[in-house]
């Protein structure tokens, strides 16, 4: 199965894909797509996002106090008007390192959540399946999302998970963070990775589900805990 092969048939036939990944994991290409594509995005969304980020600190007087007025004027113009090398640099070098730290850890864990359910599989098939199931995401989500964001030039007003029903709630708000962590691609993606978790791990349908669901349970839980965090530093 070559590579447009499993590309495709993560979508459309994701049970054979994801087995035939989990019997022959093939990681790098997957990985080259993602990164750039992540690259690509993150490059084209911050403009928007360090306005979205200026516009929150502005709002901000206990920030303000512990920088001091001149920085704090400082930072607020250098995310307004965003450097077009520090732009490129962080799209193109730090994002896909991030991504890519990201992807590893995510699989680790993964892979030890696994481990009290079997002893088998090991990290190079569940990193190879979390890749692969990723393209549901980080290409068909981003792709929506790109649309949306440069439609309403905000990244913040800008999601594809159950806040979306909730027009009225402050994107600053925990409820709002609470309900994006629900995210319609990320629970596709979840539930496809179960299929791969089964082979992989040799278990049924339903304890690879657990599996997956219980690892995106967690990383919803750090990414509130994360933005809670956050909320405190600004004030």
């Amino acid at each position: 199965m070559n590579f447009f092969a499993r590309l495709q048939g993560v979508f459309f036939t994701p049970q054979l894909t994801l087995k035939a990944i989990s019997e022959k994991p093939i990681w790098l290409d997957a990985l080259i797509i993602l990164l750039i594509v992540s690259a690509l995005f993150t490059y084209i969304t911050t403009p928007y996002s360090s306005k979205d980020q200026a516009e929150i600190l502005k709002n901000s007087i206990k920030l303000q106090e512990r920088m001091g007025e001149e920085r704090f004027k400082q930072r607020i113009e250098q995310l307004e008007n965003p450097s077009k090398s520090l732009v490129f640099l962080s799209s193109f070098l730090l994002s896909p390192i991030t991504f890519l730290i990201g992807f590893l850890i995510s699989s680790l864990i993964i892979l030890v959540i696994g481990r009290f359910s079997s002893t088998e599989g090991n990290f190079v098939q569940v990193f190879s399946a979390y890749l692969y199931v990723n393209f549901i995401d980080k290409i068909l989500g981003n792709a929506l999302r790109l649309i949306l964001i440069l439609s309403r030039k905000s990244v913040m007003q800008t999601t594809t998970s159950l806040a979306l029903l909730f027009p009225r709630l402050e994107t600053t708000s925990f409820s709002f963070i609470v309900l994006s962590q629900i995210d319609f691609f990320q629970l596709w993606l979840f539930g496809i990775l179960g299929y791969g978790l089964s082979h992989i791990f040799k278990i049924d349908i339903k304890k690879a589900l657990f599996i997956s669901y219980s690892f995106w349970l967690l990383k919803s839980l750090f990414n509130i805990a994360l933005f809670s965090l956050s909320m405190k530093l600004i004030g």
